[in-house]
């Protein structure tokens, strides 16, 4: 992969990953729960979010090892959700703030290489902001903590057991899989890459 779309492509994630995380801490506020807000996490600085391992290492050591997919995450925003308005659902709204603003940013730059006359260059920095945004979605889906995919399991599991188990060692099996099945990695990128390439009608540019 040629250094310039290495280069890109991380800073389109950091942003991507910045714009994630003020989406959570701005639906808590709505929600009632002022903790984000009130620890700078509503702020679109970047280095207001940095996670040293989800943000800096874990991006490096997989352009480092060659992987065709470059993701991670920054520091999970505060979130009291004993605050929340909304007892029932507020925990599920929280989460899905996230990966739903990942996709609204990739549908307006999908919109914009569909329908609009782009210079190349223009059009490569949008493909893979369309790309890196669904990735960035569909990776936090996943139901393990400490992605968002978790809080939404929590919403609907009933088995505290395993919740306590998954809150325990979330962490250590998310890297386990990341590290010991990089196709797994492989596989969420061609969806991810299928996608973009439909929002796009064919064109996108990677």
């Amino acid at each position: 992969m040629p250094i310039q779309i290495i280069i890109a492509s991380f800073i389109i994630l950091i942003f991507s990953i910045v714009i994630h995380e003020v989406s959570h801490g701005s639906m808590a506020y709505q929600l009632g729960d002022e903790t984000a807000k009130r620890r700078g996490r509503l702020s679109l600085n970047p280095f207001n979010h940095i996670d040293i391992v989800g943000t800096v290492l874990l991006p490096l050591f997989l352009v480092f090892i060659g992987s065709s997919v470059v993701i991670g995450w920054a520091k999970p925003v505060p979130v009291n959700f004993a605050n929340l308005k909304d007892e029932k659902w507020g925990e599920l709204k929280v989460a899905l703030a996230g990966p739903v603003a990942n996709l609204c940013v990739a549908v307006v730059c999908g919109l914009f290489i569909r329908f609009l006359p782009l210079p190349e260059s223009l059009a490569l920095i949008l493909s893979l902001a369309v790309l890196y945004n669904i990735l960035l979605a569909l990776f936090n889906l996943i139901p393990i903590p400490p992605l968002d995919g978790s809080h939404i399991l929590f919403t609907f599991l009933k088995d505290y057991e395993l919740k306590a188990f998954l809150q325990r060692f979330g962490f250590f099996i998310l890297i386990f899989i990341l590290f010991l099945f990089p196709s797994f990695l492989e596989s969420l990128y061609h969806l991810a890459l299928a996608l973009a390439d439909f929002m796009t009608s064919g064109k996108i540019l990677i």
